[in-house]
């Protein structure tokens, strides 16, 4: 009979851990199943993000080239106001130069922006005027007063017999 107990007593056994081993595997699965759906909610969430991040890179790539058309206008427009500023320099500097005859034109340089220009011009100027003051300087150095006498003797070769006479007349008379 102990036997029979015993016997009795282990499928009891059994079926009890067999029961706790079924609950212990529907917990696990349970857990599984939780992790799943929270991998599920996961990987939706993911998916959506990776969709909005790829809509804002379409929306960068317009922007970006949208940008860099933007720039090619502008550098063209600067690559236009640029020429058109050396071509008004130029005339400008013809127009200065032109105004101001006294000036020479070796002295104003070619420069492509107009203050460059004024300063050329107004160095020139000085220096055109310094050199104009020198040849006056010079000038009133060598001038001879009107009336003065003569510096060197007179040709005697070209004078008459009585023009030679009155002259040493008067020389002698000066004396």
């Amino acid at each position: 009979m102990a036997r029979k107990m015993n016997e009795d007593v282990e499928p009891d056994e059994r079926l009890m851990d067999a029961q706790a081993q079924i609950e212990s595997l529907q917990a696990v699965a349970a857990e599984a199943e939780a992790r799943a759906a929270t991998t599920r909610e996961e990987l939706t969430a993911a998916r959506e993000a990776r969709s909005s991040l790829e809509a804002e890179l379409v929306e960068a790539a317009a922007a970006r080239e949208a940008a860099e058309g933007e720039l090619s206008r502008a550098r063209s427009e600067v690559d236009e106001i640029r020429s058109h500023l050396a071509e008004v320099a130029v005339k400008y500097r013809e127009a200065k130069l032109a105004s101001a005859p006294e000036v020479p034109q070796d002295l104003v340089p070619a420069a492509a922006s107009l203050a460059e220009i004024d300063e050329g011009f107004e160095a020139a100027k000085r220096i055109a005027s310094q050199l104009r003051e020198r040849i006056q300087e010079e000038r009133q150095q060598t001038r001879v007063p009107v009336g003065s006498p003569q510096r060197r003797a007179p040709d005697l070769l070209s004078l008459s017999a009585s023009e030679k006479i009155k002259l040493g007349l008067r020389e002698l008379s000066e004396r």
